[in-house]
């Protein structure tokens, strides 16, 4: 006998909205979903473009390290360890390079 895993496995309970008749009988509450004001959904998206001109961002800088330097081509800081190449100066990394 071979078995058909793709079939959707019933619950015990469910045996009953088996058949068309089962699923007639079902009792369906209207408004039974979720009643929440639109207005509270709306306030935790923050929308692109939005203003946000009356938050604070507090960011704690670091200064560069003795054995770092900023990339002249990606203006990233990396580890001298990753020093490409420096010509008058201007140190640019492997990342640039490759």
């Amino acid at each position: 006998m071979s078995i058909d895993y793709d079939a959707p496995r019933l619950m015990p309970e469910d045996e009953s909205t088996e058949t068309l008749d089962g699923l007639k009988t079902e009792k369906t509450v209207p408004g039974a979903s979720i009643d929440m004001d639109e207005a509270d959904l709306a306030d935790s998206f923050v929308l692109p473009g939005a203003d946000l001109s009356s938050e604070e961002l507090l960011v704690q800088l670091v200064p560069v390290q003795s054995d770092e330097f900023t990339c002249m081509s990606c203006f990233l800081v990396h580890h001298r360890s990753q020093l490409a190449r420096e010509k008058d100066g201007r140190k640019f990394c492997t990342e640039c390079e490759g």
